[in-house]
């Protein structure tokens, strides 16, 4: 016997796949869209595949700006940062979670009500603090300002607070201090959260533009936001190249999100599920 599929079901699928179209819609055009000539790039009406496929655009952009060079910046900046913050948040979110200390939760209040906080409110005591250290246009001064963060912490406690006691009191009863229960028994439980955090923060790093603009002057330090930001210019925009450019920048996210999307649904799923 044929079972009858459920009305709802299809709109269900049905509103998925419109979903998923407008998502890889743009995507796909942005990627074809970068191989087209200048004037296939701004002919209308618009063709969505290239009469005429070229490089045209990309060697543009690799003569225009050492695109390389800046995304070889952002890999250090973004990676160096993702791994720095998980590895605090973490730590932080552990004692947050599982520990009894005088003050805690005024501490994480406290950090809470950072995420309030915009960016644009910080920016020029954060500039002046680094330039007093003698950290701009470092990567030791993009790095160190972003050694953690409130979400990351919030969320790392949310995901410790739903581990079972059970775990750190046998460790304890074995004779293993705080650090040791941290890293060897619970850390390991938390790898969908240390998944899904590290693909956050690493995406937020990669495509900012204020941060690295502020605290960088100089080619050699400048991430790929940045550099794409001097390519546009501020009179005339070459929409070939930025198409191109733009690219580059896109790839190492859907690379990473296409081999983690398991890890990072599934920590978004139990993350903060329980408290």
């Amino acid at each position: 016997m044929t079972k009858k599929v459920k009305p709802v079901k299809i709109v269900g699928f049905v509103l998925t796949f419109l979903i998923a179209l407008s998502v890889l819609v743009p995507i796909i055009w942005l990627f074809v869209s970068s191989f087209k000539t200048d004037v296939g790039v701004i002919q209308y009406p618009p063709k969505f595949f290239p009469t005429e496929w070229t490089l045209k655009q990309y060697q543009h952009v690799t003569k225009s700006i050492p695109i390389f060079k800046m995304a070889k910046n952002t890999f250090i900046f973004a990676g160096a940062v993702t791994v720095i913050s998980v590895f605090f948040d973490s730590m932080a979110g552990y004692a947050f979670a599982r520990m009894n200390f005088k003050g805690s939760k005024l501490i994480f209040s406290i950090i809470l009500l950072t995420m309030m906080v915009p960016f644009q409110i910080i920016m020029t005591p954060l500039y002046i603090e680094v330039y007093k250290f003698n950290l701009l246009d470092t990567y030791a001064g993009l790095i160190l300002p972003r050694a953690t963060s409130a979400f990351g912490i919030y969320m790392m406690r949310s995901f410790f607070a739903g581990l079972p006691k059970s775990i750190e009191e046998s460790g304890r009863m074995d004779g293993m201090g705080e650090f040791r229960i941290y890293w060897s028994l619970m850390l390991p439980l938390c790898k969908p959260a240390i998944a899904s955090l590290g693909i956050f923060h690493f995406m937020n790093n990669w495509n900012d533009l204020l941060y690295p603009l502020m605290l960088t002057s100089s080619a050699d330090k400048r991430t790929l936001s940045a550099g794409l930001a001097v390519l546009v210019g501020n009179k005339v925009i070459k929409y070939g190249p930025t198409l191109a450019a733009t690219m580059i920048s896109l790839a190492p996210l859907l690379i990473l999100y296409i081999f983690c999307q398991k890890y990072f649904v599934e920590g978004i799923a139990t993350a903060g599920m329980k408290e």
